[in-house]
């Protein structure tokens, strides 16, 4: 039996956040429908979830010292990892204190590091996954592209949206492909991993819900990246009917293996009906936000009912549904968005701006979502509905 108490008092119920980006923000927003107090975590002030929650802290989330100091002070019922770069360890040492992480401290564990997962899948599961070495050095590097060949993929074992992340097409990439990856990853230099390039059809990320129920597989979401970086999202996409079987027993034997409750969002390359796993994230993903438009229960109100060990009976799918991510570029700490009233003026179309605080380079800020008969003619729709709208980068003072 579940039971929440009145929030702010000492029978509410506690989550806590580590990491408060647009996804934390999501995530405390479903919380707080169902009364739970909700503490933010992230390495900034002002963060997007910061914004919505009870309260607040800043730090660098691979303090362990110091997010054992947060814990131990509010005492929180359920522990949220939102982001890679955690201090796992001081997660593993809280959960065998009775503490309890989403979904478990294996998992944010294991996913923390593109090593961790990419074994556990390939050399413990037995999952097909593309051809792959680790390197601690620029020596091994190259010795490991000489092993996969060219073309491949080079990545930091632990980093997101893509940072540090490149393709090597000829000889003249694998310099700068490691400079890539060692400034580019969450927690600074260190080991990467080579991937032989995958010759795909298309790439899909299979929301995967673990709770108190079962298991539900969400309707596949196709999806287009820049470097690593999510663009553009749609739902469902197309698959045979045999590659969607092998993609749900891929899902569900993974998340299997790492355990708990809530969703999962699992990333496979599709060539024809063959599957081939690429990652999985233990927590709600950036390709996954079209389903705040596609579905009555977005990846986020799912996650939120299975952390806090409700059932999930069904999800009713709306049908073809996009989204796009309204990237901004530049360096300011005041972005103004315009012509709102054109950017929503057409028949389902919606959009979320994140309220993030700054931008050094380029930056996710927002996403248009859109609803249509076909998911071409939905994509078309956002991308209409982001043409209208005006982005006004303002210099800093």
């Amino acid at each position: 039996m579940v039971n929440i108490g009145t929030p702010l008092t000492t029978v509410g119920k506690k989550a806590l956040l580590c990491g408060s980006g647009e996804l934390g923000k999501e995530i405390a927003i479903e919380l707080q429908r169902y009364g739970i107090e909700v503490i933010a975590l992230d390495r900034y002030e002002n963060a997007p979830a910061m914004q919505v929650a009870h309260r607040s802290y800043t730090l660098s989330m691979l303090d362990g010292e110091r997010l054992r100091q947060i814990i131990e002070l509010e005492k929180p019922d359920y522990i949220i990892p939102e982001v890679e770069a955690i201090a796992t360890p001081t997660l593993v040492e809280l959960e065998k204190e009775g503490y309890s992480v989403t979904p478990t401290a294996k998992a944010a564990w294991l996913t923390m590091n593109r090593e961790g997962i990419r074994r556990l899948a390939a050399e413990e599961l037995g999952i097909k996954t593309s051809e792959y070495r680790f390197a601690e050095t620029e020596q091994e590097f190259r010795e490991a592209i000489a092993e996969i060949g060219i073309p491949c993929v080079v990545k930091p074992i632990m980093s997101s949206s893509g940072h540090g992340q490149s393709t090597v097409k000829c000889e003249q990439d694998i310099e700068p492909a490691w400079r890539c990856a060692q400034e580019g990853g969450r927690a600074g230099a260190g080991r990467v991993i080579v991937e032989r390039f995958v010759d795909f059809d298309y790439e899909i990320t299979l929301l995967t819900v673990r709770h108190s129920a079962g298991t539900t597989l969400l309707e596949p979401i196709g999806h287009h990246q820049v470097d690593g970086d999510y663009r553009e999202s749609w739902q469902p996409q197309p698959m045979s009917p045999l590659a969607r079987e092998r993609a749900g027993e891929i899902a569900r034997k993974i998340t299997s293996a790492l355990g708990g409750h809530g969703i999962f969002g699992v990333e496979m390359f599709i060539k024809g009906d063959e599957v081939i796993f690429s990652e999985v994230s233990p927590r709600p993903h950036d390709t996954g936000m079209v389903t705040m438009i596609s579905q009555d229960l977005s990846e986020f109100a799912l996650h939120a009912r299975a952390v806090i060990g409700l059932p999930i009976p069904s999800v009713r799918f709306f049908g073809a549904s996009a989204s796009k991510a309204i990237v901004v570029e530049g360096d300011s700490d005041k972005v103004v968005f315009g012509n709102l009233d054109e950017v929503v003026a057409e028949e389902g179309v919606q959009i979320r701006l994140f309220g993030k605080p700054e931008v050094v380079g380029h930056r996710r800020f927002g996403v248009i979502l859109a609803t249509d008969e076909t998911i071409e003619k939905a994509l078309e729709k956002a991308e209409r509905a982001y043409a209208k709208l005006k982005i006004e980068v303002l210099p800093r003072k």
